[in-house]
């Protein structure tokens, strides 16, 4: 498959009262055409971090560097602002976590949804309303024409979120970047939103980043997955392999958290991972989840861990060989 975007050594570093935070550090991976890439880790692990710092929408005291962020083969590591407002909402599009602080409040569905399409097409204000209408029809808005003269308020959660994704698809983007879009609704409703995003995919041929915590989501639709853990990849592998063979320790802990249909008994208790994330700042060494890991030893402390390939597109982020984990179990400090 042929390779879309290609980020490697993407890091994004925060100043703060007691140091330089740095959430999100030595990220590498890349997105094929077509492919439904999903980022999965708990909350604060820098998922929504990365996103932001690919499409160059990080917050004004937060910094990227990145030693290579290529779209399509053209690099965008030194791009500047008026290019990257090229191309996002026409090259990349976005659906940001929360529809009601992302869409404006100000201004009516069809104002928010024709102005993407105006920037970047230079076409008619005839033809946005006709593009805006298209989609609101095809992501499953009823009476889309009425619709477009409404206020976001005006409009439940799910129908802002349908809002958000015909805004990020107004433009044919070659790819889509979903950012946790089901967390602020219901669980029906979320059901609704990721079957919708699973059929424009295969409708449009885009490319999907799907971030989320969800494992659920990740088992059903992804087709490869990273999973990160206090701003790095821990494991990296195709769907199939992470649930069928998990390596990393943080990846096997997640997957006892899960209730396993036709596995997990009644009543049975889930598993669970002590402790917390650590604080990762400036000159932080040593593996960031020693100290909740039950197989962690000394080296853990001292030495960075790499990425370690255990065939191509499949690789994990620990100082022990898979599967010589409870050999060599010894608790240490953080």
């Amino acid at each position: 498959m042929t390779t879309l975007l290609h980020t490697e050594g993407l890091n994004v570093k925060i100043p703060i009262a007691s140091g330089l935070l740095h959430p999100v550090r030595n990220v590498n991976f890349s997105l094929a055409r077509g492919e439904i890439f999903c980022i999965v880790g708990e909350s604060g692990c820098g998922k929504s971090l990365t996103a932001l710092a690919i499409m160059g929408l990080l917050p004004s005291r937060a910094t990227r560097s990145v030693s290579r962020l290529s779209l399509a083969g053209e690099e965008l590591s030194r791009a500047s602002r008026a290019r990257m407002a090229d191309i996002r909402g026409n090259t990349i599009g976005m659906i940001f976590q929360e529809p009601m602080t992302s869409l404006n409040p100000c201004y009516t569905i069809g104002n928010q949804l024709e102005e993407t399409f105006l920037r970047h097409r230079r076409t008619s204000r005839a033809s946005a309303r006709a593009r805006a209408i298209f989609l609101l029809e095809k992501v499953g808005i009823s009476g889309a024409g009425s619709r477009m003269s409404q206020f976001p308020h005006q409009l439940s959660g799910g129908l802002r979120q349908r809002v958000m994704i015909a805004m990020a698809l107004m433009c044919e983007p070659d790819i889509v970047i979903a950012d946790e879009p089901t967390t602020a609704l219901d669980v029906t409703v979320q059901a609704q939103i990721l079957r919708l995003l699973i059929d424009l995919q295969r409708e449009f041929g885009m490319a999907v980043i799907l971030i989320t915590h969800d494992l659920g989501v990740v088992a059903r639709v992804a087709h490869r997955v990273c999973v990160m853990y206090a701003g790095e990849i821990v494991e990296i592998g195709t769907s199939s392999e992470l649930f069928e063979s998990p390596l990393h320790p943080y990846t096997q802990g997640l997957m006892k958290c899960m209730p396993i249909p036709g596995r997990t008994r009644r009543r049975e208790r889930l598993g669970t991972i002590g402790g917390l994330v650590p604080n990762v700042m400036e000159g932080f060494r040593g593996c960031s989840f020693r100290n909740r890991c039950t197989y962690a030893f000394e080296a853990c402390r001292q030495t960075d861990v790499a990425l370690h390939e255990t065939s191509p597109g499949r690789a994990y982020r620990c100082l022990l060989a898979s599967g010589e984990c409870e050999g060599n179990a010894r608790a240490v400090g953080t």
